[in-house]
């Protein structure tokens, strides 16, 4: 269906209900990141940081485009898939590098980097890369070398204030993080589908109680094409400060695409972006791919999701002419969840699931 927003159809009401967008008791937009180790707090480490919301029962959705980039080696990894993998494809230099920075814990049965030097990763990598050793992110997680975890920040120690959820939590997925002064909830989720062409992605929750998914706020799903809108349009993303803040800013569709792009995979092979998009006009900042487009609907009384935060579009400013790592952008490009709707239905369900938020 298209559809034209206009600027009348936004109630008094949702403008007092912006602020639960951001607050963090309240807001769907959330963190999604691959983690080492999740069960070892010594030795866990984050990678692959991008923005993801909740849209019910345990379903997030996120972008597709970080799940095929390379990252050219690994933190930690199972002995026995090093030993099958890579090991057995090592020549005699190339085994004693990989065994000088890579020690053996029989306990775990994992091998982990232990230098963190610049030159020593790029030596590690380039290895990596000549024995065609897959360091995607979709693969990593399928192979359980790290997996995705949805991360939670809280300025107090309880999950949404909730004590006897809180107590649902095994110790390993709770931390006080001093350097963010916030208390971090790890739940780990699965890759369900994710649709490349339209650089969009779908997770669930696993081995989580349904107390702790069901206190988790929610989007409901508007799919609807917009033809335009009249400022009605805001975008939910990443505050420009630091990874726990958020940030709700208007957004004005400029244009419309029947969009081409290539994305380069030299393991799985290139694949193409391609479908409708809308072109964004609205402050959005790197790092914010896959925040939620979202704008007010009466008819539920709250705010709905439309569109996910794609790419920064090719439409430029330079600044002095200086093209060199100096542009402005000033347009982003946006999938709509229209494209994806009857796979994601399957999915879901016809009847998506109703925000609890607000």
């Amino acid at each position: 269906m298209f559809v034209h927003l206009d600027s009348n159809s936004e109630s008094n009401d949702a403008v007092h209900k912006r602020v639960s967008l951001i607050d963090e008791q309240s807001s769907p937009l959330q963190r999604i990141m691959w983690v080492y180790n999740p069960n070892e707090p010594e030795k866990r480490t984050f990678e692959n940081n991008i923005c993801t919301f909740h849209i019910g029962d345990g379903y997030f959705l996120s972008v597709a485009h970080n799940l095929r980039i390379q990252a050219g080696f690994f933190k930690s990894i199972p002995k026995e898939i090093y030993d099958r993998e890579v090991l057995a494809k090592l020549d005699g230099s190339q085994n004693r590098l990989m065994e000088q920075y890579y020690f053996t814990d029989d306990y775990t049965g994992k091998k982990y980097l232990v230098n963190g030097d610049q030159n020593v990763l790029n030596s590690i990598a380039a290895i990596l890369k000549q024995k065609r050793f897959d360091t995607r992110w979709v693969t990593m997680a399928e192979k359980k070398i790290c997996q995705p975890h949805i991360v939670f920040h809280f300025r107090n120690n309880l999950f949404y204030n909730d004590a006897d959820v809180t107590a649902m939590f095994d110790s390993t997925q709770v931390m006080f993080e001093n350097n963010l002064q916030r208390h971090t909830f790890l739940l780990p989720v699965e890759l369900v589908e994710a649709y490349y062409g339209e650089d969009i992605a779908l997770y669930r929750l696993v081995d989580t109680p349904k107390e702790i998914v069901d206190k988790i706020p929610s989007l409901p799903i508007n799919f609807d094409f917009l033809e335009e809108d009249a400022g009605t349009l805001h975008c939910l993303q990443s505050s420009p400060g630091g990874p726990t803040g958020r940030l709700l800013n208007q957004a004005k569709i400029e244009g419309m695409l029947d969009h081409f792009g290539a994305f380069q995979d030299d393991i799985g092979g290139n694949y193409l972006f391609e479908g409708y998009r809308y072109l964004i006009k609205g402050y959005f900042r790197f790092g914010s791919s896959g925040a939620p487009y979202l704008f007010y609907d009466n008819m539920l009384g709250k705010y709905v999701v439309n569109a996910i935060q794609s790419e920064a579009s090719g439409i430029q400013l330079s600044i002095k002419n200086d093209r060199e790592g100096n542009f402005q952008y000033i347009n982003a490009v946006a999938s709509p969840l229209y494209i994806i709707k009857d796979r994601l239905e399957r999915h879901i369900g016809s009847s998506h699931a109703q925000g609890q938020i607000i």
